[in-house]
């Protein structure tokens, strides 16, 4: 059987998984996302990081990208959101995660994220998959590789509607 490749609206109003039985090694799953200042706030706000770099424009100025940039963190969280919502999908449980951070993520970068089947424990119900977050030129910003054990069942769930989050506050020159 040839490797699949899942995509999926991100408006979807259902999550389904792909349980291990029915997956093989070369299949993967992605999302693209843009990631906006915004994003870059909360993502400070919920983790408490809030590094210059990330939150301070006339700091990031001076620094060594000489603007915002994303935390890393935030980049390698979309790898998550493709396990837990997309391939596999609900019910994956994730175990572990290595990551290196190649290029910096940017205002208005726009990330493909893919994660890649490399291998199958059949015994564990385990796979070990490429991750792999690029941007819109093309180029590999974070890459690693994860565990994680995939769904025994196939699910078909509801998508959670989350509240609007807000933001209060300074608006800050980037915005």
């Amino acid at each position: 059987m040839d490797a699949e490749i899942i995509q999926f609206e991100p408006a979807s109003e259902f999550l389904e998984n792909r349980p291990f039985s029915e997956i093989r090694v070369g299949d993967s799953g992605s999302l693209v996302r843009s990631v906006s200042m915004r994003d870059i706030q909360l993502f400070a706000a919920v983790s408490g990081d809030v590094n210059p770099a990330h939150v301070d424009a006339l700091y990031a100025k001076s620094s060594h990208f000489h603007e915002i940039i994303a935390h890393g963190m935030l980049g390698a969280s979309l790898i998550s959101t493709v396990l837990g919502t997309r391939f596999p999908g609900p019910g994956t449980i994730y175990l572990g995660q290595n990551l290196k951070f190649l290029k910096p993520v940017h205002i208005g970068d726009t990330l493909t994220v893919t994660v890649t089947v490399k291998a199958r424990d059949e015994l564990r119900r385990r796979l070990t998959l490429d991750t792999r977050c690029l941007n819109q030129h093309g180029e590999v910003v974070i890459e690693g590789e994860a565990e994680v054990m995939a769904p025994k069942e196939k699910l078909r769930i509801h998508r959670t509607e989350l509240p609007e989050p807000l933001l209060a506050g300074k608006i800050t020159e980037a915005d």
